[in-house]
């Protein structure tokens, strides 16, 4: 018996929910099975398409955000929120304040990223926002940061259809790669679920140990 697909299945259910509400069948439009939506795995970026896109932006300011998107794995609007006072130079760390789920987190601030910024600043003098907007006591606009990305894509030839996100997708996938175990990496994006984080496990191309048992282990070493 061939099984129907799931277009099929769907726009049975569909139709049988509409029917039982036409006739005032509540009760067996809600017994109906559940349709989950189709959840697509994130686009990642390579580490050759990261620096193919970071030396792309026209102008430093643009090339910095991209970069600290990248290096802190940060969403559009933590980075567009980001207060120079949030980041700390000394501990070389930055302070994420306002996020999706109000749970403020730390997370490292890269070496390479400090001295970028360092120069940013120093060219652009930002006043209290990182990413000024066109008023300087306000912060860069989404259209801005989405505009920065569009740009740089566009210069760097990549031809995948990535956004803004896929940033911080890259930054979760790589850390996983070079072999970050996978709470810590849940930690650092500020996800309220491990399964939300879990998704990178399916595109990080994580190189597999041999099999073995660990009774082989336990007595690894010993003599006699």
């Amino acid at each position: 018996m061939i099984s129907p697909s799931k277009s099929y299945f769907k726009h049975t259910v569909y139709g049988l929910r509409l029917l039982f509400r036409i006739y005032d069948r509540e009760d067996k439009a809600i017994r109906l099975p559940s349709l989950k939506r189709d959840a697509p795995l994130p686009v990642v970026l390579s580490m050759k398409e990261c620096r193919q896109l970071f030396k792309s932006g026209k102008m430093l300011k643009h090339r910095i955000l991209l970069c600290l998107i990248y290096s802190a794995g940060l969403r559009q609007k933590e980075v567009r929120n980001l207060q120079q006072r949030d980041v700390d130079f000394d501990r070389m760390q930055i302070h994420i304040r306002k996020t999706k789920y109000r749970k403020e987190r730390y997370v490292p601030l890269s070496p390479l990223m400090a001295k970028g910024l360092k120069k940013y600043y120093k060219a652009y003098h930002p006043k209290n926002y990182v990413f000024n907007g066109k008023d300087m006591t306000s912060p860069l606009s989404a259209r801005g940061v989405q505009w920065a990305m569009k740009e740089a894509l566009k210069t760097s030839g990549i031809q995948k259809d990535a956004c803004v996100h896929t940033l911080r997708h890259s930054y979760a996938t790589h850390l996983l790669e070079f072999g970050m175990d996978i709470d810590t990496v849940k930690s650092l994006l500020g996800h309220a679920h491990l399964t939300t984080t879990m998704v990178y496990l399916h595109v990080a191309r994580i190189s597999k140990t041999d099999r073995f048992s660990p009774f082989d282990r336990l007595y690894e070493g010993l003599q006699g």
